[in-house]
């Protein structure tokens, strides 16, 4: 396999903002796949049901309600489909390096309150759900070797550009 590298930028994990950039030494196989969606889900999930609680202001609380809801359903498929496929979800360096983000943004977020924690939230994610989309248009759809799998994510793409635009749009509004 070609060496590729999967460069996902996240937001909020250092004071100034810089994001890393991690690899993966080789394209991703199908569990690796199943991994890192199932991890990149579970980030943005634990993400959201924070803003619902910590949020003081009903758009950012909607817009966090609405990614616990569509993440959790889009996690429900995935679990169903690499259980069809007979396939476990493998971690990988990608999806520790996700972990890690979550863990990290979520340690910043939990230390912020009313409008720098709503700035705050809704900047990650912009940032978070453009990386997804760049890694789902460069590697995972890509590299899926499985159709079904393959099928899968680009059935759930449009959904992560439609959080991506409301996002932008709620930051806008937020200046």
């Amino acid at each position: 396999m070609k060496k590729m590298t999967i460069a996902l930028s996240i937001a909020g994990l250092f004071a100034c903002g810089a994001a890393p950039a991690f690899s993966q030494s080789s394209a991703p196989n199908d569990a690796q796949i199943a991994g890192i969606v199932v991890t990149a889900n579970t980030v943005d999930i634990d993400a959201g049901k924070l803003a619902e609680k910590m949020s003081g202001n009903k758009e950012v609380k909607a817009f966090a309600k609405q990614m616990v809801t569509d993440h959790t359903g889009v996690n429900k498929q995935a679990t169903a489909l690499v259980k069809k496929l007979k396939v476990t979800p493998e971690d990988s360096d990608t999806s520790k390096s996700l972990k890690e983000g979550g863990d990290a943004n979520m340690a910043k977020l939990k230390g912020l309150k009313g409008k720098e924690f709503d700035s705050a939230y809704i900047a990650h994610e912009v940032t978070y759900h453009q990386a997804v989309i760049d890694a789902l248009d460069k590697t995972l759809i890509p590299n899926a070797k499985n159709a079904e799998l393959k099928a899968t994510l680009e059935k759930v793409r449009p959904a992560f550009v439609a959080h991506l635009e409301h996002a932008k749009h709620l930051q806008s509004s937020m200046k």
